[in-house]
């Protein structure tokens, strides 16, 4: 018997031992096994309504921001199993230092993610370092631009948020089995439905996998287990409860830097510079704690408190290639391809983010104007630590003919304790007023008093208001135009590695944007379109090795999407980004006037699907990135690349269980691409997969 074969008997056999009482229950009693409808969609989803738009719960439609959402219909139709696979249908995000085996990070509208707030989990701040789970999600969605009203702290991108599956009203039973051609291995299931008691619920998922990277020894193994469970305490009280808890360790895959520090590199992509026998992979925990209450006061008034606490933690290793001390370059790789490695290890790092919120809305009239109330209060806690890391040179490698360089044994990381500690607290007001029958006002603030304490370092204290205002006028029900100002509010970033003032953070500041927008559903098919701008304060390192914030950093840009049902038979997707960043104001010509890199002036993604029967369907969908900046200066760029990958799905009954059979190629034309060139750590370039196959089989019973 091959691995393959008894890595997926295992995972079946532990399904089937892990859960025999479930299984039994939803079959007790009735003749024939619950089935659940397998629905197919488009990836640009048919969702009404996002939690991460705003306090309200109006449609997608008449909401002033620009949000896009994929289900998790869409999720296993598309095969998306990371954030990742997600992230490549909306053309606004962008890879940000997002390697292999290593935390999943990203940009958007070109404004790097802050892992510690820019993440949510059901509209309360999680750790984004390391790869988000997606079994237990119902959604994935994601808020473009300032989210200062709602979240606070965040980076003026934008807001990932994962909306967490729920108990079911029905008997939910799903089993995945997905093999990839480089013999990554993934098992999940999913359980739901209610108890003999109907007031109360369950949803449980598992997932178990083995990684296989495209890279060659980036691999690794993931374990994953979830429960959320609810109490129906009365036809007005509802009481929620979920933990998780996810383990994954996996080699982590550096980047390449530029040959000479002045061209790019011919490199294969299954290059890993990480391959030292001394190198472990990348070990990280993580777990969530969630609650959530709500009351309905009256008809038209209801109360809601959730709180969630995260723990991550985390133990790093890594061959790290940095620069050439041959020809004396700090970045950059040698001519002949070596590059020097350094033994990189910091264990025992951990984050505990706990964020809560209460919230009262309601709907009343004063006059003639109806109103719709959102008001409340808003925590977070986080506290950080870490210990002395090692970072020494070991020796020299080569990209083409790696050798094998002795560890630093003689040295040990330091013993971890808290170095950082965050608050923030909140109180927030949002009124939408709906003036006309066309035209509503919604205007809102948010007051956030931050303290920031640090290891070494005096305590700082700040406050901030941060106004929110903004105008739709629908002069049909299938038509919105809106205009809005919105300020934001971002923590300092944090100094790294090798500066004057490493791992010190910056004092907090404030961003602000104007947008405008249209929104539209026609034939079956919903648009929308965006034209914003966006400002805040420059970071970078200066003349002296300093990590400081100085000038200004000016984006603007303009988004479309489209999705929906052309025909019957044919689904499709658009999604387009045109984006001008420009920096000034810090005095030198490295970066005045200069684009900001690794984001591309345009980006766009085309998906289509067609259903050839009713029980089989085959889809596409085509990417497109234009070049991009690598350094300050703009002396390298990367060139753009097009993207194709290829799809299928077939439906049947197994003794009467539906049987989701799925095909998928990525990077059908097996291109060569740089995905992402980021300045981080003195800039890296990190090559896109090749052709990679994937078939997946979901059995509902």
């Amino acid at each position: 018997m091959n691995k393959t074969t008894f890595a997926v008997s295992a995972a079946a056999l532990a399904i089937a031992q892990a859960f025999p009482a479930l299984a039994q229950q939803g079959t007790t009693g009735t003749s024939e096994p619950a089935m659940t409808e397998i629905v197919i969609t488009a990836v640009r989803g048919t969702a009404e309504s996002a939690s991460v738009a705003g306090f309200s719960e109006r449609p997608l439609l008449l909401t002033p921001a620009s949000v896009s959402v994929i289900t998790r219909e869409q999720m296993q139709a598309l095969n998306i199993r990371s954030t990742t696979d997600a992230a490549r249908y909306d053309a606004s995000i962008s890879d940000a230092y997002n390697a292999v085996g290593y935390a999943e990070q990203f940009s958007i509208r070109g404004f790097k993610l802050d892992n510690a707030n820019s993440y949510r989990k059901d509209g309360l701040a999680i750790s984004a370092d390391t790869q988000i789970p997606l079994e237990n999600k119902e959604r994935f969605e994601v808020q473009k631009g300032l989210a200062g009203i709602t979240a606070g702290i965040a980076a003026p991108g934008g807001v990932v948020n994962y909306v967490t599956k729920r108990p079911t009203s029905t008997t939910l039973r799903s089993v995945l089995f997905e093999v990839s051609e480089r013999g990554s291995l993934l098992g999940t299931v999913d359980l739901g439905g209610r108890f003999e008691d109907r007031r109360f619920g369950y949803r449980i998922n598992l997932a178990g996998e083995r990684l296989r990277s495209y890279v060659d020894g980036a691999d690794g193994r993931r374990s994953f287990v979830s429960g959320a469970f609810d109490w129906q305490i009365s036809p007005q009280a509802l009481l929620q409860v979920d933990a998780d808890y996810q383990k994954k360790s996996q080699v982590s895959a550096p980047g390449f830097q530029l040959i000479d520090n002045v061209s790019l590199p011919a490199v294969d992509p299954a290059t890993l510079l990480n391959d030292q026998p001394w190198s472990y992979p990348v070990a990280t925990e993580s777990m969530n704690f969630g609650a959530r209450f709500q009351y309905q006061l009256a008809p038209d008034w209801k109360l809601e408190v959730k709180a969630n606490r995260h723990v991550f933690k985390r133990d790093d290793y890594t061959a790290f290639p940095y620069g050439c001390s041959a020809q004396e370059l700090y970045p950059g790789f040698c001519g002949n391809g070596d590059y020097d490695v350094y033994d990189y290890r910091s264990l025992g790092e951990q984050k505990k983010p706990l964020a809560a919120q209460a919230m009262l809305q309601g709907r009343f009239a004063t006059g003639t104007l109806s109103h719709e109330l959102s008001t409340g209060f808003a925590y977070y806690g986080n506290k950080e630590s870490w210990g002395e890391d090692v970072y020494e040179y070991a020796g020299t490698s080569n990209i083409y003919h790696p050798v094998v360089v002795p560890p630093r044994s003689d040295l040990s990381t330091g013993p971890a304790s808290v170095q950082r500690k965050d608050n923030e607290r909140a109180l927030f007001v949002q009124d939408i007023v709906n003036l006309t029958g066309e035209l509503a006002l919604h205007a809102g603030a948010r007051y956030v008093k931050l303290k920031r304490d640090e290891a070494g370092v005096a305590p700082s204290s700040a406050n901030f208001w941060l106004p929110n205002v903004s105008l739709v006028y629908s002069p049909r029900s299938d038509v919105a135009l809106y205009a809005s100002y919105a300020r934001g509010l971002q923590h300092g970033g944090i100094a790294p590695l090798q500066t004057v003032n490493e791992n010190r953070a910056l004092a907090p500041s404030t961003s602000k944007q104007v947008e405008i927008g249209a929104k539209a559903l026609f034939g079956g098919i919903s648009y929308a379109a965006a034209l914003f701008q966006i400002e805040k304060g420059l970071e970078y390192i200066d003349a002296t090795n300093t990590f400081v914030r100085n000038g200004e950093a000016q984006h603007r840009g303009v988004e479309f999407s489209a999705q929906g049902k052309a025909t019957r038979e044919l689904t499709v997707g658009a999604s387009l980004a045109a984006l001008s960043t420009k920096q000034g104001g810090t005095g030198q010509a490295i970066y005045d006037g200069k684009r900001v890199t690794n984001v591309p002036a345009i980006r766009s993604t085309v998906f289509a699907e067609y259903a050839l029967s009713p029980a089989f369907k085959v889809n596409g969908d085509w990417q497109f990135a234009g070049k991009k900046a690598f350094d300050e200066e703009n002396r390298v760029f990367v060139p753009k690349y097009h993207l194709l990958n290829l799809g299928t799905s077939y439906v049947t009954r197994v003794n009467g269980m539906p049987l989701m059979l799925r095909a998928q190629v990525r990077n059908a034309l097996d291109k060569f691409y740089w995905r992402d060139v980021t300045p981080d750590l003195g800039g890296y370039l990190i090559p896109g997969l090749g052709r990679t196959f994937r078939v997946s089989a979901q059995l509902d019973f």
